[in-house]
C-alpha cells in the first residue's frame, strides 16, 4: 500500500488519521525521527514537525508545535496539541484562558449598556 499518495489528498488540512494500532518504531528509529522534527520545527515547518512528533509521541515536541500555534493565535490546534501531548498543566491553563474570554463574551452580550 502506498501510504504516501494515501496522505497526499490530505494536505493543507489541519487533520490527521486516527489509528487504533500504535507505531513501531524502534529507539533508534524514534530519536532519528524526533531530530529530523526538530530540524524542521527550528527551520519553521511546523506542520513537518508535527506530523512526526505525532507519530513517534514525542510529547515535548508536540508542547512546542502547541506553543507555536499559539504564538499564531491558533487557541484550538495549541489546545489539541496540548492534549495529544499530554501536557495537562499548559492544557488546563489553556482551558481557563477559553473560559475567561468566552465567560466575558457572554456577559458583554447580556449587558444591555452595551450596545
Amino acid at each position: 500500500m502506498d501510504y504516501k499518495k494515501i496522505f497526499e489528498k490530505f494536505e493543507g488540512n489541519s487533520t490527521f488519521i486516527k489509528t487504533t494500532k500504535p507505531t513501531l518504531v524502534d529507539g533508534a528509529q524514534k530519536a532519528a525521527l524526533n531530530r529530523k522534527g526538530n530540524i524542521l520545527f527550528n527551520s519553521g515547518d511546523i506542520e513537518g514537525a508535527k506530523r512526526i512528533f505525532i507519530t513517534t509521541g514525542y510529547s515535548d515536541g508536540l508542547s512546542r508545535i502547541g506553543d507555536a500555534y499559539k504564538a499564531q493565535n491558533r487557541y484550538m490546534d495549541a489546545l489539541d496539541m496540548y492534549r495529544i501531548a499530554p501536557n495537562p498543566k499548559k492544557f488546563d491553563a489553556m482551558v481557563m484562558q477559553l473560559s475567561a474570554i468566552i465567560k466575558n463574551l457572554i456577559h458583554e452580550e447580556g449587558d444591555p449598556s452595551n450596545g
